[in-house]
């Protein structure tokens, strides 16, 4: 049995998972049947599936990304940004 978290997260039971072939990262879809829910494996889109070779290409494209938005300067804590977090709420709101 699986227990919902305060996230309201629910851990699928590793049997099942196998048996349905549900992995990290997929996505399930949870549809209302009556007075239960009916839980539905989403597979990949048009049944595309990546070798190997491709899921390390997306993965060092991520990577590469990451590293680009690295290279830009964070503001140190207590640094002036030139604004403060009360401004980045008022903007919201008409004067």
């Amino acid at each position: 049995m699986a227990k919902v978290t305060s996230k309201l997260q629910v851990t699928i039971p590793k049997a099942l998972a196998e048996r349905f072939g549900i992995h990290p990262g997929d996505e399930i879809e949870w549809n209302p049947a009556g007075e239960s829910i009916r839980i539905i494996p989403r597979s990949a889109p048009s049944g595309v599936t990546y070798s190997v070779e491709d899921r390390l290409r997306f993965f060092d494209r991520a990577t590469q990304r990451q590293q680009e938005r690295e290279q830009y300067p964070v503001a140190a804590a207590g640094e002036d940004r030139g604004w403060t977090r009360d401004e980045l709420y008022d903007r919201a709101h008409p004067r």
